[in-house]
This record gives C-alpha cells, structure tokens and sequence, in this order.
C-alpha cells in the first residue's frame, strides 16, 4: 500500500516564466499554477525544472506572495527552499510557513563536495532550530546526479530521531529505484513520505508503498500521472505507466526545461513561455519541430 501523505500523489516543479528582461513573470506564473491545481497535482514550486537556482531569494518570496494574492490554495504549495546559505534557506523557508504552505522541498547546501554526514546534518539542524515553528515540514532532496551531495540511509535516519515531527519524506531523484525501494522498506511506516523524482517509476513506487512521484513532465502531462497514481491497481496500470514512459522519452531526447517551456508556449499559444535564464537557452526552430513531432501519436498537448 501507498504511504499516506498529506500531499497530492503527483507534484509538479512548476517551470518558472520570465520576461523579455529576464525578469520572473508573476502572471503567467499563476495561470499555470491555476492549470496544475485545477488537474489535480501538486506545486513543486522552485524545483530543479523551475531553474529555482536561477532565482534570487527575493524573486522566489514575489512569486510566493503573488500565488497567496491570487488565492492559489498554500496546501497545495511545496517550495523548494534549499540554498547553500543557510540564511536564504532559513529565510524562504519562513516565507513559506507564512504562506501556510504544506512543506517545503529542500536540496543539501550543494556547492561543496564530499562533505560529511555530520556537516549535512548541522546544515539541517541550523535552518531546523532557526525557523523554530512547529508547523515545518520538511521534504528532503536527494539529487546526486545534479547536487553531487547524497542524502543517505544513515543521514536520513539521524534527521527522524532528532526531527522526527519535521522530516515528512523525501523526493528520490537519484535515478536508482533500489535505493527508492530501500527509502521506502526502510521509514514508509514510520510515515516518511517517499516520492519517484520522475515518473518513470510511478508505478513501482507506488506498489512498494511510496507516496507517488514529483516529476518535472507533471508540467505537460499531469492527468495522465495522477490517473495512475489514483488507479495503479488498475489492470491497464502497466499500459498507463508505459504510455507516461514514452512522453517521458520523447522530453528527454532535449534539454528538459527548455523543452518543456517549448511545450507550454505550444499549449498556451504564448511564444514568451520559451524564455529561459542562462545559462539554459531555448530550444531553436529546428529542435522545437522536432520535439512537437517525435511525441506519441496518442498524446496530445493540453490547452493551458
């Protein structure tokens, strides 16, 4: 059985709009918020796919603000908040709870290398005591492939003893669903939440007992994920998640973010969703063609 988690099964890390300045585009940003609440999935806001490292700490505290101004419901909300200062992690951190957010989603301090387990406890245990409100939940990052800083078993387990009303779970972007399926055997029934960080293992997660998956194609394709994290007993659930799997491929043959901006500009008739930070550029002519037409013939881009 799936872990019961307060948040949805399937979270979105929203991408994030800009400007022809480059500025961070409060208003496109809530339509799509609006579209992805209005699906059914979560928002992952200032995730790896909303270039949240991009961001400066004041533009990610704007953008929480303008989804509060505009009603966007803050339990549906799940910033990313990790820094490698732990003053802004501690500072976004405090605009979230503010908000009312259901938890924040926070990345190790990741610029440097092989730290111990002892610094990455400290670095937690920091921005733990400083924001001192009983209200924070805590959804680890472990992003090895990008971050270079894991997040282990033993790390994870010394965080519950001393944290245990904070630690809520975990996003598992490491790409290796053994080490999903160890999180999960592991803490799922000490209610340690364990989401997939791609859909890609929707499926296998939820059979083991993870909670469901925050995967950056949640962008493009939300019904299609949470139909399967709602009916992944279903008998076509294999069909489903090699359906999801196929979209999942024909994103990746691009650079992520700008290819799925390039889907959102496509589904929302707005060119100005293409726009990317550097150092990401946009995808060009040539690659946009072909990315609209190696998609799965029965997969149609929906209108935003």
């Amino acid at each position: 059985m799936p872990s019961q988690s307060p948040l949805q099964p399937v979270l979105a890390p929203v991408l994030t709009p800009f400007d022809g300045e480059l500025r961070v585009d409060p208003a496109r940003f809530i339509r799509l918020c609006r579209w992805l609440v209005d699906a059914g999935v979560g928002l992952a806001v200032f995730g790896t796919t909303s270039e949240a490292n991009s961001l400066a700490v004041s533009e990610k505290i704007e953008l929480l603000d303008a989804l509060a101004a505009a009603g966007v419901p803050a339990r549906s909300v799940v910033p990313g908040t990790g820094c490698c200062a732990f003053p802004d992690t501690v500072a976004l951190t405090r605009a979230a709870i503010g908000h009312g957010c259901a938890g924040v989603l926070m990345l190790p301090p990741f610029y440097y290398k092989n730290v111990s387990d002892d610094g990455l406890f400290a670095s937690y245990s920091e921005v733990i005591e400083r924001v001192g409100d009983a209200r924070l939940r805590i959804y680890l990052y472990h992003i090895p492939p990008v971050a270079q800083v894991p997040l282990g078993i033993a790390l994870i387990e010394r965080l519950l003893e001393r944290y245990p009303d904070t630690i809520a779970g975990i996003k598992d972007s490491g790409g290796d669903f053994g080490f999903t399926r160890q999180l999960i055997e592991t803490f799922a029934a000490r209610g340690f939440a364990v989401y997939a960080g791609s859909e890609t293992f929707l499926l296998p997660t939820l059979a083991a007992g993870g909670a469901g998956c925050i995967s950056a194609t949640a962008n493009a394709n939300p019904a299609a994920m949470l139909r399967l994290a709602r009916d992944w007993r279903a008998p076509d659930a294999a069909a489903q998640q090699a359906a999801l799997d196929a979209v999942r491929h024909a994103f990746q043959k691009f650079p992520l973010v700008p290819a799925l901006k390039t889907a959102v500009a496509q589904a929302t008739g707005d060119d100005a969703w293409r726009t990317t930070r550097p150092p990401l550029v946009p995808l060009d002519a040539a690659q946009r063609a072909a990315l609209l037409a190696g998609m799965p013939k029965d997969f149609v881009l929906p209108s935003i």
